[in-house]
């Protein structure tokens, strides 16, 4: 069983860490981390590090693939044309396509999630919804046959668990969940935008406002990118959805 893990600059670590400490323990796990080519990727931090293990061409057809999300480099990532090539072709014949967080906006872009649920980080929502996605801002994981999408960062490992148990079985999972002492206990309950009050959310606004002034000064360009590509993924969508409207109407 082949696991294709997407690894990309600017991405967010734990959203693909989690799960491929869950999925890494299953029998006949075989798994491995793509990108364009094999080398280092500099996550969100600008500190820590992972590495592709192998290219897109290397892996034209893992059992399952899962995309991770980003905070500088989403829109970025989800305008890769050849990237959203790869995740269409590969998902032709993939077991399970799955995201964690706005890995699900890049699938998106992809086209891969055109009229169907699926969720994302909360911040992420209003992205999906424009790429022709049905956000469930609610649902910590979310099932359309074989696409499975889970929402910020953490539930990553909540996808592995449950991609666990559908591949091997509820005690498999259980197993699994004991080996890596996965027993949550938060000592706070604001880990969803629904919980979380005024102050919190304001404190969360400031905090992306920080990141986005240290990126500008890391990489004053970086914002310049992602804007761009927010705004071509814009336009393209929408032109897509006037042409999808309009051979509709001819029929």
């Amino acid at each position: 069983m082949q696991i294709a893990i997407v690894v990309y600059p600017g991405m967010t670590a734990l959203d693909v860490i989690g799960p491929y400490e869950v999925l890494r323990l299953l029998p006949g796990a075989r798994l491995r981390f793509v990108w364009h080519e094999p080398g280092p990727i500099t996550t969100d931090s600008g500190v820590l590090l992972l590495g592709a293990t192998h290219s897109f061409d290397e892996t034209p057809s893992p059992d399952i693939v899962l995309i991770g999300g980003s905070g500088p480099a989403t829109a970025t990532t989800a305008a890769d044309e050849r990237l959203c090539a790869w995740l269409r072709q590969v998902h032709e014949t993939s077991t399970w396509t799955t995201s964690v967080c706005t890995g699900s906006v890049v699938l998106a872009a992809a086209g891969i999630l055109e009229d169907k649920p699926a969720t994302s980080h909360w911040a992420g929502l209003s992205a999906l919804q424009a790429l022709g996605a049905q956000p469930r801002g609610k649902e910590r994981i979310v099932r359309d046959g074989k696409i499975v999408t889970a929402a910020g960062v953490s539930a990553g490992i909540d996808l592995g668990l449950w991609l666990a148990g559908e591949i091997a079985g509820k005690e498999a999972a259980e197993a699994i969940q004991l080996m890596i002492e996965y027993d949550p206990q938060p000592p706070f309950d604001s880990g969803h935008i629904s919980k979380a009050s005024s102050a919190v959310r304001r404190k969360v606004t400031a905090m992306f406002g920080r990141e986005g002034a240290d990126l500008l000064t890391a990489d004053p360009r970086a914002v310049v990118r992602e804007a761009s590509a927010i705004a071509k993924l814009s336009w393209t969508t929408a032109i897509d959805r006037a042409r999808a409207r309009r051979r509709l109407g001819k029929r």
